[in-house]
């Protein structure tokens, strides 16, 4: 039998990922403690031992620029030593192949669902898989994973309670999951003098989620964060429903190739209950209204954004014109505004607020994770959003928060009848 050195020997800390059995697999890891190059290693293992026909492998991170940075590198360095065994680099879809068993190992990003959408895998590495679109789970590499049975492993470092930490919660009470938790403080991967110049230059809550893999800390650069947990400590984030007797204004974020979210509200005296969120993407912009038609409720108006006024080159209308022409009515434009202004906007607008914690799960946490970019080189916020999946969601409330308190109609302002607070017997 041949033996190739490929040049990987497995940290201590991760030896026991790499004898694990389970089909599924969780990994929390402090900066710089390895997980992307044990993860590397770990799809080129398998996709050379890979007995099925035709063996399909994937790395994806949030973004495909990402994946490429982060991960292309490793994957390169550790085929060369193949490369005189009939392995093959393609830089240009970042993939290598092995020709001794047909198998691929390649590197994708989860913000082009479209790419992903109807491969299959025998086993998938999702890297920071808490800023990952929720949909591409369930919708895309699940199902990809069905029919040969393939592996998945969910790596990253905590960014709140999100989807990667429902992952690692599964992780640790479900029956066929591996997961392992790497705290720098127990590592000793980095050296001491090394994490307490960190814990200087970073915030006690930066230090406690990069290093410390504290899900608890609050995500760097959230917007709203703190209002949100605010107001699941006043219980605002509750069962909210829907009156028949006020009027329902949407909120809109219109969506080209991205997801169009759409915001439920309701006005009740001084409350304002935001008591649905629906969130689609890939169909027209009957579909929506189609959506909207289908629900029992009394519309007083759709709050649309300021660029939805401009035409179209390919079809000469405005959003707004083939919205009505689709029996849209009562269309409200958001005023125009700094995105700067349109955040401060919505964090004095959230704690007037009551949101269902049910109809409006993905919006919630859209929210949450609606943050500034952080440059990791010179260690600050920048002043500007992520535009990920959560800023459609987040940007569809700050037209909400800009508009909605000046369209209240004067039948629900006005109103005389005593309503009882949310959540209060």
């Amino acid at each position: 039998m041949l033996t190739i050195n490929l040049g990987y020997k497995a940290r201590e800390q991760f030896k026991s990922f790499h004898k694990r059995k389970e089909r599924f697999a969780c990994i929390v890891a402090h900066r710089r403690a390895g997980k992307t190059v044990a993860c590397i290693h770990d799809l080129q293992d398998a996709a050379l031992r890979g007995k099925k026909e035709r063996p399909r492998f994937a790395y994806i991170a949030p973004f495909l620029k990402q994946s490429k940075s982060v991960a292309w590198d490793y994957l390169r360095a550790a085929t060369i030593p193949l490369l005189d065994h009939g392995a093959s680099i393609n830089e240009s879809e970042l993939r290598v192949d092995f020709a001794s068993n047909g198998s691929q190992v390649r590197l994708f990003g989860a913000d082009n669902m479209d790419a992903l959408r109807g491969i299959y895998l025998d086993g998938v590495v999702a890297d920071e898989f808490g800023d990952f679109d929720p949909r591409v789970w369930p919708e895309i590499l699940r199902p990809a994973l069905a029919d040969r049975i393939g592996w998945a492993t969910f790596i990253g470092t905590p960014k709140g309670r999100n989807d990667f930490h429902k992952m690692w919660e599964r992780s640790r009470t479900e029956t066929g999951w591996f997961s392992l938790m790497l705290k720098a403080s127990a590592t000793g991967l980095i050296p001491e003098i090394e994490l307490e110049l960190a814990r200087k230059d970073l915030s006690e809550e930066q230090y406690a989620q990069e290093f410390e893999c504290s899900f608890d800390a609050a995500i760097v650069g959230s917007y709203y964060g703190k209002l949100i947990a605010q107001a699941e400590k006043e219980k605002r984030i509750t069962a909210v429903p829907y009156d028949p007797v006020a009027q329902v204004w949407t909120s809109w974020d219109l969506g080209i190739r991205d997801s169009t979210a759409i915001w439920f509200a309701q006005t009740i005296g001084r409350e304002i209950r935001v008591i649905e969120y629906y969130e689609a993407s890939g169909v027209d912009l009957g579909h929506y209204v189609r959506e909207i038609e289908a629900k029992p409720y009394i519309y007083g108006g759709h709050i649309v954004p300021h660029d939805a006024q401009a035409r179209e080159l390919g079809t000469g209308k405005t959003r707004t014109e083939v919205l009505e022409s689709l029996g849209l009515r009562n269309l409200t434009i958001a005023p125009d505004h700094r995105v700067e202004d349109g955040i401060n906007g919505v964090r004095v607008f959230l704690p007037k607020c009551w949101i269902d914690e049910t109809k409006c799960a993905r919006g919630i946490e859209a929210l949450k994770l609606y943050r500034a970019e952080y440059d990791d080189k010179l260690r600050t916020l920048r002043p500007r959003p992520v535009h990920d999946w959560a800023s459609h969601g987040a940007d569809s409330f700050r037209y909400l928060a800009m508009t909605l308190d000046s369209h209240r109609t004067k039948s629900n302002f006005n109103r005389v009848i005593e309503y009882p607070k949310i959540g209060v017997a």
